[in-house]
């Protein structure tokens, strides 16, 4: 169930719901989602549905990953350098960001999610992600601005904080809502310094927590 050909039919999948970027499909291809899920599931690995990754959160479904990720590289304009991701979660996110930009920072607020992704991004051989063991709502100020930032989990408003550590032109990508919610869009005009926002489709993810877990 990890074989080339179950991987191709995952892209012939996202093609389908209308992902276009070829970068990102390269990238979704080319990356082993098994090794992000407990050996029980991993034979699920590329179905187009969200996982259990314990800790009462999931791996993203693939669309969702593809889709966020071409939204976020399409409203940059190719000006990518740093971006932000809130909750590391398994780390799948994580290692498709790493691949199609220089640097990543990503924050988790569950320390053994975090130290397991960790051990599958060097795996996998990825060195430009930093992580750090935090309340993602704070984000990461010390290392900003971001070109880009993407979160993994829903708020019900848009923190402050994040929007606070977008570099003028940066991309904000965020799920927002309660039962239900709406992926969201958010650019910061480089010029009057004001945020542009638009509502992009319903989603469905886990709540937005603060603090942090051992």
């Amino acid at each position: 169930m990890t074989s080339l050909r179950t991987r191709e039919r995952l892209i012939q999948r996202l093609r389908d719901q209308g992902v276009t970027n070829m970068r990102v499909l390269d990238v979704m291809l080319n990356t082993p989602r098994h090794i992000f899920l407990d050996e029980a599931l991993s034979h699920r690995a590329y179905e187009d549905t969200a996982l259990p990754i314990g800790h009462g959160q999931t791996i993203s479904q693939p669309y969702i990953v593809a889709r966020m990720t071409e939204v976020l590289l399409g409203a940059a304009g190719g000006n990518l350098q740093k971006v932000l991701e809130v909750g590391t979660g398994s780390g799948y996110q994580t290692s498709v960001l790493a691949q199609l930009v220089p640097q990543v920072y990503s924050v988790e607020r569950i320390k053994p999610l975090q130290d397991k992704a960790r051990d599958r991004l060097r795996q996998l051989g990825l060195r430009n992600v930093q992580m750090r063991h935090a309340d993602g709502g704070f984000g990461w100020p010390e290392a900003g601005p971001y070109d880009g930032i993407i979160s993994t989990a829903a708020p019900q408003a848009i923190p402050d904080e994040l929007l606070k550590q977008l570099a003028p032109g940066g991309v904000l990508v965020i799920p927002v809502g309660g039962r239900e919610q709406q992926l969201h869009l958010v650019i910061r005009d480089g010029e009057s310094d004001k945020f542009v926002t638009r509502v992009l489709e319903p989603v469905k993810f886990v709540p937005f927590l603060s603090g942090t877990a051992r």
